[in-house]
């Protein structure tokens, strides 16, 4: 019998923008700092917001995307919420910050803080 590997996608995709911020973010880590990790807490009016912080230690079910520069992690308990989806980082005259398109997201709030599944 012969056993086959499948490789499992990733949680979602980084673009290129991304990939180079969270390359900025890891230059300038604090010390301790094993990569940025991606979560999904419960906040906002619409009952879920995307977080991206710094972590100094890896968690068992966190999902774990290697990136030319640095690890990027999605949170175990916030991959069923952002499956499909792709992150980008958008710099414009007035705002610079991470941007999602989530196809699970089936509404959010008016300011676009947060989102509902």
């Amino acid at each position: 019998m012969t056993t086959t590997t499948r490789t499992r996608p990733a949680a979602l995709t980084l673009t290129p923008s991304a990939e180079a911020r969270i390359t900025h973010l890891m230059a300038q880590a604090p010390e301790g700092a094993i990569g940025v990790k991606l979560s999904t807490p419960r906040r906002g009016c619409s009952g879920l917001a995307y977080s991206v912080d710094y972590v100094t230690e890896e968690v068992k079910f966190d999902e774990k995307i290697e990136t030319p520069g640095g690890v990027f992690y999605v949170d175990g308990g916030s991959v069923l919420y952002l499956i499909g989806s792709v992150m980008d980082w958008v710099e414009d005259d007035f705002t610079a910050g991470f941007v999602f398109a989530n196809p699970n997201a089936k509404g959010s709030c008016g300011c676009g803080e947060s989102f509902t599944v």
